[in-house]
């Protein structure tokens, strides 16, 4: 592993950076020179917040993906103890972060301490990172990007003005600009729920 592009690439060292990073990262252990090049979370969560801000939500969460995999941040319990760093998340006035679990872009949003997760909490995640579908699994709540052939649904007639459903042979699809209606109408439906948003549309796909 070439450890000295990796610094340069996503440590926030450069090339003047060079011969001092050859001289301390010589005799190190493989996870000593990974922890000597990772960046601190407070320039992680800068960088993040910056590619967020001018690129989009998909362009920051891209940078903390690749960056989770090549420095091997990627965990399957992240916490507020920090081990590895995180994305930290302000959500509803309570601290939040995120962590990759794997190469598929699978990520676990976790609280500092114990929140209640509630349709609200979901579709607020879901505003904020608008490209992934976010659910709960196992009591926790995941993230991931989620591909379903919208061909394949078909429109459902219904007495609600402001919500849309449509239904295909694995999958029901309520949407629409009542973010309660549509909490509600799913609450008739029993299958897994993903949440997401689109423009001002809440969605939540129920996979039958």
């Amino acid at each position: 592993m070439d450890y000295i592009n990796l610094a340069l690439k996503y440590g926030g060292f450069t090339s003047l950076d060079r011969v001092y990073l050859t001289r301390q990262l010589k005799g190190l252990t493989d996870s000593q020179k990974l922890a000597f090049i990772t960046p601190p979370p407070s320039v992680i969560n800068a960088y993040f917040a910056e590619i967020y801000q001018k690129q989009g939500p998909k362009a920051a969460t891209d940078y903390y993906l690749e960056l989770s995999c090549q420095l091997h941040l990627l965990t399957v319990c992240p916490s507020f103890e920090e081990k590895k760093p995180f994305v930290r998340l302000n959500l509803s006035g309570k601290s939040f972060g995120f962590a990759y679990h794997n190469e598929a872009e699978l990520a676990q949003v976790f609280a500092e301490k114990n929140e209640p997760v509630t349709s609200d909490l979901l579709f607020e995640i879901a505003q904020i990172f608008p490209h992934y579908s976010v659910f709960v699994k196992d009591d926790l709540i995941w993230m991931q990007p989620l591909a379903i052939d919208e061909d394949s649904l078909i429109a459902v007639e219904s007495s609600y003005l402001l919500t849309d459903l449509a239904e295909s042979a694995d999958w029901v699809q309520i949407s629409g600009f009542n973010q309660e209606e549509v909490i509600e109408i799913a609450s008739q439906y029993s299958g897994q729920a993903y949440y997401a948003w689109s423009g001002r549309k809440a969605i939540i796909s129920i996979q039958k």
